[in-house]
């Protein structure tokens, strides 16, 4: 992994997306001195603009597609899916530049030829991938304390398939007599010392997983030793924040949150945020008029109600706002007048607020809580006052989320699927507390890219 901004970005992912950039670059570049028609070209330096429109444009919806995420690796069905979504959809890009702008895309049998190329290597160079990860010889060697209930968590976290780019040696027991992971998986203990035993397996970073530290439950001189000759020492949240995004609830606490780098907020941060979300929600509000005004007319047509569904929300620091929504449920939703959990198919909707919800039309309205200072673009779900009294009863640190503005969308949004019980409530306050702890510009933007994969590929519809 590699730190941006204090947000993680997978090695292997960014040399991916570099490594294919360029690929589409050179493609493109070789199609049109093969092919290009140099009368179409006001200069010899306008040449430089095709393969870089060509590669960029490539570049960016497969990103859209999320070929530059871990999901594509879930099998070859997936890969194809996407790759034939992206290609097809940069076809019609490019083509329609070509039409307008022939001296900046590439346009005949330089576009054909770069098209065809560049679909046909998007497959080939992510098989290779998938066996080029399938080996351990680039992959950091870690070695976890503890054979625990935390510890059980990194085992899982393996079977999963989402501890990619690392190979976990072993689990060391530290003496203890119940073990949560596969007995396989544990090293017996030798008269090495710790720093001996992770040379001996070649490791190059350590993971605490234990729970009681104090009384000699960790070897404390050991890690000390292990530190300043050159391991890595992560403790289980840095683990987990590293790998997946998350801060695991019942790994940290109070103190940890104090004194652990992030949770900060700022001025010069607030304000370069409301200036980005000016600009954005003021470019929504002109770029989506068109189809706000369609769907208010086809939610009227379809059934009797308002076309607007506002509601209470809780917004930063726990002060209430009213959220504006289309409205994609029938007007008696609630007829006994209990909120209830959105689920999976909810009968409640209609059909125009099935489709809505699934392309997240829906949620355009809320651009003017947006441009009104009530919400950013980037930030935790807000939720109803209902909600979050429950919520924060039986969840510990909830109301840490209320530290930043709540967002159409966001880190828990477009990592989780959609929430409908205090568990997956839990399970999204893990990234929530990620993002509040780690919030930048930059992982706004990486947010909304990400938001274009979840409208795309239909993922987390309710």
């Amino acid at each position: 992994m590699i730190r941006f901004f204090r947000h993680y970005i997978p090695v292997s992912m960014l040399l991916l997306t570099l490594v294919e950039f360029l690929f589409f670059y050179y493609v493109s570049e070789f199609a049109s001195e093969r092919y290009g028609n140099a009368q179409l070209l006001g200069a010899i330096s306008d040449a430089a603009y095709k393969p870089f429109m060509f590669a960029a444009i490539l570049t960016l919806l497969n990103s859209t597609f999320g070929l530059y995420d871990w999901e594509w690796t879930k099998g070859v069905v997936s890969l194809l899916t996407r790759v034939v979504g992206s290609v097809f959809i940069a076809a019609g890009v490019l083509a329609l530049g070509g039409q307008f702008l022939p001296q900046v895309f590439p346009v005949g049998a330089e576009y054909l030829v770069g098209i065809i190329v560049a679909g046909l290597a998007s497959i080939l160079i992510r098989l290779l991938f998938m066996e080029w990860d399938k080996t351990d010889l680039f992959k950091k060697r870690i070695l976890v304390l503890g054979t625990g209930t935390r510890a059980a968590k990194i085992e899982e976290l393996t079977a999963s398939g989402e501890a990619q780019g690392l190979c976990i040696v072993g689990f060391m027991p530290l003496g203890a007599v119940h073990h949560y992971v596969s007995r396989e998986r544990i090293l017996e203990e030798t008269e090495r010392s710790l720093f001996e035993t992770a040379t001996h397996l070649g490791v190059s970073e350590i993971v605490v997983a234990v729970r009681e530290r104090r009384g000699g439950g960790l070897p404390m001189t050991d890690l000390l030793e292990c530190k300043l000759r050159g391991l890595h020492i992560l403790d289980l949240p840095a683990f987990f924040e590293r790998q997946t995004g998350i801060l695991p609830l019942e790994a940290i606490n109070a103190s940890w949150m104090i004194f652990a780098e992030g949770f900060t907020q700022g001025s010069s941060r607030d304000v370069v945020k409301r200036l980005f979300d000016l600009v954005v929600s003021g470019s929504f509000l002109l770029m989506g008029m068109p189809i706000m005004l369609l769907t208010a007319a086809l939610i009227r047509l379809e059934s009797k109600g308002p076309v607007f569904y506002t509601q209470e929300r809780i917004g930063q620091f726990g002060h209430p706002f009213t959220i504006f929504k289309f409205r994609s449920m029938f007007t008696d939703a609630e007829k006994d007048g209990l909120p209830v959990w959105a689920r999976q198919k909810d009968d409640r909707t209609t059909r125009v607020g099935r489709f809505i919800r699934r392309t997240r039309i829906d949620e355009l309205p809320q651009v003017l809580n947006v441009f009104f200072g009530h919400m950013s673009f980037v930030g935790p779900r807000p939720e109803r006052p209902y909600f979050v009294n429950e919520l924060a009863a039986q969840i510990p640190y909830y109301h840490a989320r209320h530290s930043v503005k709540p967002g159409i969308t966001g880190w828990a949004q477009v990592k989780f699927p959609y929430g409908a019980s205090v568990e997956d409530a839990m399970n999204k306050l893990q990234y929530d507390l990620y993002y509040v702890k780690n919030h930048s510009l930059f992982l706004d933007l990486m947010v909304l890219l990400q938001t274009t994969q979840v409208v795309v590929l239909g993922k987390g519809v309710r």
